[in-house]
Parts: C-alpha cells; structure tokens; sequence
C-alpha cells in the first residue's frame, strides 16, 4: 500500500530524480516550453511552483536557494530578472501542461509544460474574451432595442427613396 506517498518516484534513485528534475527546471526556465511526459510534467510542476514563488522576492538569501536546487547560473538569472517581473502579480499558477497525445515509441503520454505568463497567443486571447459583455437569456436590453429599431427604419427609408 502507499498510504502517505505523495511523491512520484519516475522509476529513478534519489540522486537521479533530483537531478533530472533539476535539468527540467533549468530548461523550462531558460525556453519557457518543454516536451515531455505527463508524469514528468506533474513532478516539475511540484518542485518548479516554489522556486517561481521564491523569485518574487530578489534576496540574496532566495537567490542561494534557488540556485541551490537549479545548480546553473543562467537560470537563476533568467528567472530573478526577467520572469519574477512578469509573475509577480500572480497568485500562483504559473506553469501550464497541455497533453499532446501518446509517443509512437512506447505509447507515454506527452505533453507540452509551459510558463503561463510568456504565451503571447494565450494573452492575446484571454485579452479579446476580457472584452467581451455579458447577454442576458431574457432578452436585449431596451436601449439597445430601440436603437437598433431607428437604424433599421431609416435604412428602409433610404431604399424606397432610391426605387422612387
């Protein structure tokens, strides 16, 4: 039984899995999308949030963390100075998985693990969805009615001017 194990193991030693995670991480942070399987994505989401966290906070202190768990220089700095500026407004959530299918190989399932805040498509749409208003179910409301009803009228007008 597994009562209490939160943690997925990948099929991988300690050493090996706090490394490949490391490596992951360091990826993500440097090309803001990787591809990978579904349960790799699932264990980088759980070891990359904090870090994401700790970044909003430009300390010395949370700097050697960070770097204590990604072990590359070029990461921390990517993460302290470009990304923290654009998720530091974000309660968390910063990290996206989109499952692309099965690998031809060996049948895993893939996905795609992204930065949430560096998808220019993504922004653009969620932008355009903000724009948008409500409708009502009962119906428009009256001034919109009869403004639409005016235009309506005049352009009939405007029609049977043009056949006389």
């Amino acid at each position: 039984m597994r009562h209490g194990k939160k943690i997925n193991h990948l099929g991988r030693t300690a050493s090996h899995r706090k490394a490949l995670l490391s490596n992951m991480a360091a990826a993500l942070i440097l090309r803001k999308r990787i591809t990978t399987t579904v349960a790799k994505a699932k264990a980088l989401r759980k070891y990359i949030e904090p870090l994401l966290t700790r970044s909003k906070d430009n300390t010395t202190h949370s700097r050697r963390t960070v770097f204590s768990y990604l072990k590359h220089k070029e990461p921390v700095k990517e993460l302290f100075d470009n990304i923290a500026d654009k998720i530091a407004d974000r309660p968390g959530g910063y990290t996206r998985i989109i499952k692309l299918g099965m690998r031809k190989g060996d049948g895993a399932e893939i996905c795609m693990m992204e930065l949430v805040d560096f998808n220019e498509t993504m922004l653009k749409a969620s932008e355009g969805a903000k724009t948008k208003t409500r409708r009502s179910r009962r119906g428009k409301g009256g001034k919109k009615e009869e403004g639409s009803a005016t235009e309506v009228t005049e352009t009939t007008a405007e029609v049977t001017d043009e056949k006389a």
